[in-house]
């Protein structure tokens, strides 16, 4: 039987989805490829939004069924996912698109995160596209993101560049590829290279360039290492470690000195018409930076002007 006959003629779930032992009814979702982001570690980042769509949708699609399934049986959602992965995407996914051209919803999942980012799910988007289906992004959790807002470095501009290559040679390559750009980078990293990547980075960018180690994000052994790329990679020379990570390096240091400036310019504007404790409130929300770190700045700033 093929995964239409599967999802015309398997009894229909029930659709709804529960939360603290209460069933929430999902309405039947309009046609379209929904791209669901689902929790990177700690199931309680799922977005009710998300809970609405897998449980609402006629066809789920995911990355594992069994890692799926985990979250569908922790929040009562009786739907069946269905596998679309590397290595059955050119079998699955015109099936998947049959379903779209038939009315049904299709909703897909990646094993963590925000499916199309660093998983085969990219190429399902782009033919949902082709085809004139409307795409529908679901966010949520995102290890890149939840890694640069929680390694404290600049964030007014970042790149995200996915896994660097196993290589040293083409390891450093791409490095180089970066070194000038003037924005803050993000990769992810296996365990076991996090110190070769660390070795080649801090000879390629400068041993000086910030950085921060980002491991198991919103598990419970949630770990970051912030410090230079030199010093870092001192330390995971030798070390042995486990879990995902994710790499942060801050911009070169002329990007990090020009970032300084446009935050002393965002103080010295709002302080012209806020006391200073406000306008240090105000600049915090734009920044994310610490509002008493801010509040002491400006008042260096005017003390440096002479108020």
């Amino acid at each position: 039987m093929t995964l239409n006959d599967q999802a015309e003629h398997a009894p229909k779930p029930a659709r709804s989805f529960r939360l603290h032992n209460v069933s929430v009814p999902s309405r039947p979702l309009e046609p379209a490829l929904y791209l669901v982001a689902t929790p990177i570690g700690n199931l309680g980042d799922i977005t009710l939004r998300a809970l609405e769509v897998l449980a609402g949708a006629d066809v789920l699609a995911c990355e594992d069924t069994r890692v799926t399934r985990v979250l569908l049986d922790r929040f009562g959602i009786q739907n069946r996912p269905y596998a679309y992965h590397e290595h059955n995407a050119n079998e699955v996914g015109p099936k998947l698109m049959e379903h779209l051209g038939a009315g049904r919803s299709v909703a897909l999942v990646s094993d963590a995160g925000t499916p199309l980012v660093s998983d085969p799910g990219y190429r399902l988007g782009q033919l949902a596209i082709a085809e004139g289906y409307r795409v529908v992004p679901i966010p949520g959790a995102s290890a890149p993101l939840a890694a640069l807002v929680g390694s404290g470095l600049p964030n007014d501009a970042f790149l995200f560049a996915g896994f660097l290559p196993s290589k040293d040679k083409a390891r450093r390559d791409r490095l180089a590829e970066f070194s000038d750009v003037m924005a803050t980078l993000i990769f992810f990293e296996s365990p076991h290279r996090i110190g070769a990547t660390l070795s080649a980075a801090a000879d390629v960018l400068g041993a000086e360039r910030q950085a921060a180690v980002c491991r198991e994000l919103t598990k419970t052994f949630e770990e970051f290492r912030r410090a230079s790329l030199g010093a870092l990679a001192e330390e995971y020379r030798d070390k042995s470690v486990k879990g995902e990570i994710v790499l942060v390096i801050g911009p070169p240091l002329a990007a990090a000195e020009a970032a300084e400036a446009d935050i002393d310019a965002l103080l010295l504007k709002h302080g012209e018409t806020l006391p200073a404790a406000k306008a240090a409130a105000e600049v915090a929300k734009l920044t994310g930076l610490p509002r008493k770190v801010l509040y002491q700045r400006l008042l260096d700033l005017r003390s440096a002007d002479g108020e």
